[in-house]
């Protein structure tokens, strides 16, 4: 008979057996049994589990694979859109199951369940390797990793995946990891877009990572730390746009964003008074420098509790009157407020007493307090927020936009206190990534309900999939001033809107130089915030922010550096006809502004590894330059196009890598030949003029389109259709510029206008300035009209 001890240790040899064996069976290639057929996609019964495969449109299938007996019942937190029957096929022969779209051919390998995706001529894009749900212990949880794992070509190049500032600056993530956790500093959206025509969407929630260089870099793997399935999207380009617009139909359009939110915005860590946030109003108006907001950062409650969601009155005496001075010198205010809660607050108390608090505390290494978040997965919980900070803050005081600050539970020990807290959803551990993308979700719910009259705009320190139809503008977090810093900022914003998120901005200079402030007046952070500055007027938003006095008025900057600076925030100003057209086209017709090379020369190799320039919009290849005392550098022309130096009007072939010029005031900066670029008049803010006079530059050599855009600037009339477009279409061998007749209504809408046309030539056309002379003038009163050049 065996002993108590004997007993036990043969308990612990079974368990371990059973693990083992779990970990085995969970981990092999599951066998097709049979399948069911039904309207939306095929359900496999698999010697152990089941897998669905869902034809949602006819170029985006969902897959969804367990070792249990069923599936999950909740809803996606990501995915919005009501899918309707699409047309689809299915045919069977001994080894495969095949299904067919109007687009795509899913092959279904019998004996490993395996996914082959073809296009509809059988070409392969991509197939599966392996899907696996293995059990796992983390924090102290019992639970499962989910892993699915892709074949991957040594030609194949992969973008996307979100904004890691502290990344090591590469572009491309074929051959290198990821972690995909949502913290401090990182910010991860789980979609990759592949050079092969397709698009990956993983539907999981918790910290997962990415391996980008498995069994010799022939593979990929996507690994999840917590789940009971893997659920992906497959998206068919095979171009990026298209890839965009699958997944932004699947996840939610991005809303237009107010006219305003287009300009410069002025910030600083931190505006201490009401008096100091005007005297930043009158020095930029009085100097006549071009801005739009003027940001309020945190602590304007101290030394009250943070979440009392109150304005110091000592210091902030009138809140109301100060956001109405902004508003009368046309600069619109954002203000700070975070989803943290002091105790002693009235609002902590009530959020304590309906259940809306979650477990985490934060060590507040400001006031050395613990500050409790508030569960924003909680819808009653996020609409009581979004109450308390309408009446306290928002709506009482008129400001205009949002930031969204510490949007993520992440110092440190948090990371394991997050995963084991009991969100209203479920456990943390499978939610860890979706916090900042719930407490959006109830700021725009409630923004759109109670501020109906004006855009919704929020500054989010964290995004995720899906984050865009909340009105977010991810924001790269807390990066240091320095060259290293500014270095890895540009691929990881090409990479962030590569992953569907649309607005990226980074603070230009840099937060903090080793959490302190720098001397701006020193010349090599002059240089570093020139060249910043250079790079953010090409963004999709504008921000100076961070610790110092950085303004464009600022003394810190000698008479060189602020002749730089105004040019390229003039520049950002000439541009905005172009810049909101562009808006108007990502809302429309789900398009990309900040745009990896990969967008428009995916059949170009030699972009696959180029970190560090990217086309804004249609027209222009983004050089920035991102190394100190740099005076040249080196860059790539793409694909066979002819391209234009913008500052000089010299024409060079594509398909070459030249020695650019690029000395301190000038960012090397090229437009594609085919381009139409419609340039502003000289403002101070967004809305000054009605765009009576536009120049037309053209820029020959192909043939090239652009969509003018023009609306009300800042309501949401425009969803009800309130708004006016026509088009602009060059015909380069005809030297023929064609403009549409103007399509769509809206009050104020111009009845005429002036183009000055110009056909960039080298001799004229080139550079920031208004070009006096033109090549043709046009009265245009949005009827038809053919101009010969």
């Amino acid at each position: 008979m065996l002993n108590k001890t004997q007993v036990l240790k043969q308990a612990r040899f079974m368990l371990i057996i059973s693990l083992l064996l779990l970990c085995i069976s969970t981990s092999i290639k599951a066998s097709v049994i049979s399948y069911k057929k039904d309207a939306n996609g095929l359900l496999f019964k698999l010697d152990n589990g089941l897998m669905y495969i869902a034809v949602c449109k006819e170029d985006i299938i969902e897959v969804k694979y367990t070792t249990f007996n069923s599936f999950s019942t909740k809803s996606s937190l990501i995915v919005n859109k009501k899918w309707g029957f699409v047309n689809f096929g299915v045919r069977e022969n001994n080894n495969q199951v095949i299904i067919i779209t109007a687009r795509l051919k899913v092959f279904i390998n019998k004996a490993t369940n395996a996914i082959t995706y073809a296009d509809f001529n059988g070409k392969e894009i991509t197939s599966e390797d392996e899907k696996s749900i293995t059990p796992a212990t983390i924090a102290g949880i019992n639970t499962w990793n989910i892993s699915t794992r892709f074949n991957s070509p040594k030609n194949e190049a992969l973008f996307g995946l979100g904004c890691h500032p502290v990344d090591t600056g590469a572009i491309n993530y074929k051959g290198r990891n990821q972690d995909m956790a949502i913290k401090y500093l990182t910010g991860a959206i789980p979609v990759l877009l592949s050079t092969r025509g397709y698009g990956l969407m993983w539907d999981n929630y918790s910290a997962s990572n990415f391996y980008g260089a498995e069994e010799g870099n022939t593979k990929f793997k996507y690994v999840s730390e917590s789940g009971r399935e893997v659920d992906y999207y497959f998206f068919y380009g095979p171009g990026f746009d298209q890839i965009i617009n699958s997944y932004r139909i699947a996840t939610g359009k991005a809303p237009m964003f107010p006219k305003w939110a287009f300009g410069l915005f002025q910030s600083q860590d931190r505006y201490l008074s009401q008096d100091e946030v005007l005297s930043v109003k009158d020095n930029y108006r009085s100097n006549h420098i071009p801005v739009d907001v003027i940001v309020q950062d945190w602590y304007y409650w101290d030394p009250f509790p943070i979440g009392v969601h109150v304005m110091n009155p000592a210091r902030y005496p009138d809140p109301k009157k100060m956001v109405d001075e902004l508003h009368k010198a046309n600069i619109h205010g954002m203000i700070s407020i975070w989803p943290v809660f002091g105790k002693g607050t009235r609002d902590f108390d009530t959020l304590k007493k309906m259940g809306g608090l979650t477990s985490i505390t934060w060590d507040n290494v400001v006031t050395h307090t613990f500050d409790t978040y508030y569960d924003a997965h909680n819808p009653k919980a996020r609409e009581l927020y979004w109450d308390m900070a309408r009446d306290s803050l928002v709506k009482r005081y008129g400001w205009d936009a949002w930031w969204v600050d510490q949007c993520e539970p992440d110092n440190g020990a948090l990371l394991d206190e997050r995963r084991k807290s009991d969100f209203w959803t479920g456990k943390g551990i499978d939610y860890f990534n979706t916090y900042a993308l719930q407490h959006s979700t109830g700021l725009y719910k409630g923004w759109r309900r109670d501020i109906r009259n004006k855009r919704a705009f929020f500054l989010l320190r964290q995004s995720f999939a899906g984050e865009q139809r909340n009105a977010g503008t991810l924001w790269s977090s807390d990066i240091s001033c320095s060259f290293e810093a500014f270095k890895v900022q540009v691929p990881q914003g090409i990479n962030a809107c590569a992953s569907g998120i649309p607005y990226w901005t980074s603070d230009i200079g840099g937060y903090h130089y080793n959490w302190s402030v720098p001397d701006w007046s020193k010349p090599e952070f002059r240089e570093l915030f020139t060249r910043w500055f250079q790079f953010g007027t090409f963004c999709p938003i504008m921000r100076i922010h961070g610790k110092g006095e950085r303004a464009i008025f600022s003394k810190n900057w000698d008479e060189d550096t602020r002749a730089t600076l105004m040019k390229f925030d003039k520049l950002r100003y000439r541009l905005l006809p172009y810049v909101y057209s562009l808006a108007a086209k990502t809302t429309l017709e789900n398009y990309t502004m900040m745009r990896s090379l990969a967008f428009d020369f995916r059949k170009d190799p030699n972009v696959y590894k180029i970190p560090d320039q990217y086309m804004f919009g249609p027209a222009f290849l983004v050089n920035p330059v991102t190394g100190k005392g740099d005076t040249t550098r080196k860059l790539y022309l793409p694909g066979a196009e002819l391209w234009y130096n913008f500052w000089t009007g010299e024409k060079l072939s594509g398909g070459q890598y030249i020695d650019a010029d690029a000395p301190i005031n000038l960012m090397p900066l090229y437009v594609k030949a085919g381009s139409i670029v419609p340039f502003g008049p000289d403002v101070e803010y967004a809305t000054q003029a009605k765009n009576k006079v536009i120049e037309l530059r053209i820029y020959p050599g192909a043939n090239g389109q652009f969509t003018f855009y023009e609306d009300e600037n800042d309501n949401y009339n425009y969803e009800k259709g309130m708004y006016s477009i026509f088009s602009l279409t060059w015909n380069d061998k005809q030297k023929k510029l064609s403009i549409s007749g103007t399509k769509g209504n809206f009050p104020g809408a111009l009845k005429h206008r002036t183009f000055n046309i110009v056909l960039v030539n080298g001799k004229y056309g080139s550079g920031p300035l208004e070009t006096v002379k033109t090549d043709k003038r046009v009265v245009y009163n949005g009827s038809a009209v053919a101009v010969k050049l």
